[in-house]
């Protein structure tokens, strides 16, 4: 039979071997390692069989859909097929899209059009993962010419591309994208609230989700995930405990990346103990575990705790990161602890090879700061290898007002408008300094240059959640429908608290 058929005898058997035989289906697929898979390559090789198209194919596919397949392999296998088809070109992109060369995706798909191969379906949701707007929206252009706007994988892939970049406006777009979509499956719906998320637009991210469950739509954990990350930011507990019910009873996968989102939530509500007990009941745990425990205990005041978290978790052999001694220089400036603290800050170069960040030198700017060494905190400054931001000048400039440095404050402040010259917060504190000093001339050219600029400064705001929706207000706030009866009910809870002898604060009125 096989020598009645024209094509090569050997490339049949090796067809029949990867796809009639059950126990031979997946042999590429079957090879455990790298090196197994190289040698079968070898051994093709060696018989001659290269050349045949379908066991290119094959090769390539196997190969391709290995998480940790090297990308610089499959391009050596690809440019030797003669005339890959659309599934190949597809597979190309998926690959390099994956590594993040995404500028090599997007040549390849160049290529693909020039050799007169179309796209389909499964050749733009990766090309369009990590691109931004502006190329994005060009393949836009590409997916109506080719007649796949209505596709539902393409159309995910479009409102991830618009909502990935964090803008507001680009959130925006893609929820005009979103909305205009025919069919939408959990992913359409998770990679929206997502996207709001990167934004920081936590209240959409929860309106959003709440239109999903009544549009009748199954969450998994990775929406839930993003709905806990929206919570923390907000602070909307009773959400997030709901949240957590749910996930509870409709028995939605519980794995180690939603315990940590719930660790993130608890911690950063202020519930540490239930924060401790979700940590205690994971059945597994990995190195962000680790540091949102010791992060979240910091945060909340529990220096020591986080302390031994950490020492708990070098013991189980895992390896802190930057951001696990962020938390730990914060649980020392917490604590009070400064030795301790210049030892860790040590040992992230000598014990685990981390370069300090300009949020680390912040963080011990602001502990040295605390402690009343406002001249050490200075030099930490001027040692630095890279130029301090305006966070970092920002510490010293808090130390310098809470131990009556005028003229450390000065010029902290100084150095954060060199910075930020429309920053009106460091106008507004360093006329405050000024008029302390009596230095009446140089607070009129101060006054002056905030004019000049424009200086603004940005209003703080104040969150309240009632009945599981979370509102915003800043000073003077008008845009609530009832804001004439919440400012009512303010100076009634005012009055009250003036005849219970606590005396409101000027600055509670401003916040609300």
């Amino acid at each position: 039979m096989l020598l009645r058929n024209p094509i090569n005898p050997k490339a049949s058997i090796f067809k029949l071997l990867f796809n009639d035989y059950s126990h031979f289906i997946a042999i590429p697929e079957s090879c455990k390692t790298t090196t197994q898979f190289k040698q079968l390559h070898s051994q093709i090789i060696i018989q001659g069989l290269e050349p045949n198209p379908t066991i290119q194919k094959k090769l390539l596919l196997s190969w391709s859909s290995r998480l940790n397949g090297d990308i610089g392999y499959a391009y050596k296998l690809f440019v030797k097929m003669p005339e890959p088809d659309v599934v190949v070109w597809n597979n190309m992109i998926k690959g390099f899209s994956r590594v993040g060369c995404v500028k090599e995706g997007v040549r390849l798909y160049l290529n693909m059009l020039k050799k007169g191969v179309t796209p389909d379906g499964h050749t733009f949701p990766f090309l369009l993962s990590g691109l931004k707007p502006d190329c994005g929206k060009k393949l836009h252009c590409h997916v109506v010419k080719f007649g796949l706007g209505s596709n539902l994988y393409v159309q995910n892939g479009l409102v991830q591309m618009y909502s990935l970049c964090g803008l507001m406006d680009m959130a925006h777009l893609a929820r005009m994208y979103f909305d205009d979509m025919q069919v939408r499956d959990r992913i359409s719906w998770t990679i929206m609230i997502d996207g709001y998320l990167r934004a920081d637009c936590f209240n959409e991210s929860l309106d959003l989700f709440r239109a999903m469950q009544n549009a009748g739509m199954i969450p998994d954990e990775f929406t839930m995930v993003s709905v806990l990350t929206a919570c923390a930011h907000l602070g909307a507990l009773e959400i997030g405990e709901w949240v957590k019910t749910y996930i509870d009873k409709n028995k939605i996968k519980n794995d180690v990346v939603v315990g940590n989102a719930l660790i993130d939530m608890y911690f950063k509500c202020g519930c540490c103990e239930k924060a401790q007990k979700v940590f205690h009941e994971m059945r597994q745990r990995d190195k962000f575990t680790w540091t949102a425990m010791v992060v979240g205990l910091a945060n909340n005041g529990q220096g020591e705790d986080a302390i031994k978290v950490f020492f708990q978790m070098q013991d189980m052999s895992i390896q802190p990161d930057e951001i696990t001694y962020l938390g730990v220089l914060s649980a020392c400036n917490h604590s009070g602890m400064i030795e301790q603290a210049k030892d860790f800050f040590s040992k992230m170069r000598s014990d685990h090879r981390i370069e300090p960040s300009l949020a680390h030198y912040g963080c011990m700017v602001d502990l040295l700061g605390r402690a009343g060494l406002v001249k050490e905190a200075y030099e930490m400054i001027r040692n630095m290898p890279v130029n301090p931001n305006s966070i970092v000048w920002g510490a010293l400039l808090s130390a310098s007002r809470l131990h009556n440095d005028e003229s450390m404050a000065e010029l902290a402040a100084k150095k954060i408008l060199e910075l930020e010259p429309d920053n009106g917060a460091v106008y507004a504190l360093l006329c405050n300094i000024y008029a302390a000093c009596e230095r009446w001339e140089d607070l009129r050219e101060v006054r002056k240059e905030m004019v000049d600029v424009a200086a603004k400064k940005i209003p703080g705001c104040s969150l309240i959640d009632v009945n599981g929706v979370t509102y915003e207000f800043v000073c003077r706030d008008k845009s609530h429908l009832q804001s004439e009866e919440i400012y009512r009910k303010l100076e009634e809870l005012a009055q009250e608290s003036t005849f219970a002898r606590h005396l409101p604060s000027e600055l509670l009125f401003e916040a609300g």
